[in-house]
């Protein structure tokens, strides 16, 4: 594991990373989801794709990277951009899952997405109801803690900002407006990110090819192998 210090609109971020040499020609940076970090990515991919190396990074305000600083996703992605070129790392392909999706979309590279962020799905009348609370509850000056999602558990000032400042972006037409080939993959029993959302999004992206795989979620811990296969089926097309 290593540790590389950016500065960003006169902040330092310290990023945390890991890359694994498979001596390949072509590099292959991981992007974990909102609330995870490098370590889950590491144990889904580190035994497949050796036809790259691999570079697994802990975004800002998760694992070992630190933040207390509000961003939105854009931010991530322009802290990734810069943290790729401190340490000379070209980014072949990149692969996200959820917001790391998000973050991988706004960058220049082919991507492999899993159970990506970024479609607006209407929120289940619970959630509407925690929202509308949470507001009223506000105007009142009383505490809400108690009424965050789960996502915002235990997260420090900057980052529960983050958190409100990314969960209800549309990234629509940063779907539809992206060049590169992305490969995308989702859990059919997926219950965070709707299997609607994948194949809309495969429908935005121009160049895409979309596979529904069993699981939910989190389908890619289990399936890497079967990523990698159809991955590479598909680039031999």
């Amino acid at each position: 594991m290593a540790s590389k210090t950016i500065t960003y609109q006169d902040h330092s971020f310290i990023i945390s990373y890991e890359i694994i040499q498979n001596d390949a020609p072509k590099n292959l940076v991981f992007l974990h989801g909102w609330g995870s970090n490098k370590a889950l990515m590491i144990q889904a991919f580190k035994n497949y794709f050796p036809n790259f190396n691999h570079c697994y990074i802990d975004l800002p305000g998760f694992g070992k990277s630190p933040n207390e600083v509000p961003l939105f996703t854009k931010d991530y992605a322009n802290i990734i951009t810069l943290f790729l070129k401190a340490i000379h790392l070209k980014a072949d392909v990149i692969l996200g899952h959820s917001f790391g999706g998000k973050v991988a979309v706004l960058l220049d590279s082919e991507i492999i997405l899993l159970s990506s962020a970024g479609i607006l799905e209407k929120k289940p009348l619970k959630v509407r109801m925690k929202i509308l609370c949470a507001k009223l509850f506000k105007a009142l000056k009383i505490k809400t803690s108690f009424l965050r999602s789960k996502d915002a558990n235990n997260l420090n000032s900057g980052m529960y900002q983050t958190f409100k400042n990314v969960v209800n972006e549309d990234f629509s037409s940063i779907f539809e407006n992206f060049k590169h080939k992305a490969s995308i993959f989702w859990g059919i029993d997926d219950k965070a990110t709707s299997l609607q959302s994948g194949k809309k999004i495969s429908k935005l992206i121009k160049n895409s090819r979309f596979y529904a795989l069993d699981g939910d979620h989190f389908f890619f811990l289990t399936q890497g192998e079967k990523i990698q296969s159809l991955y590479s089926q598909g680039d031999m097309l």
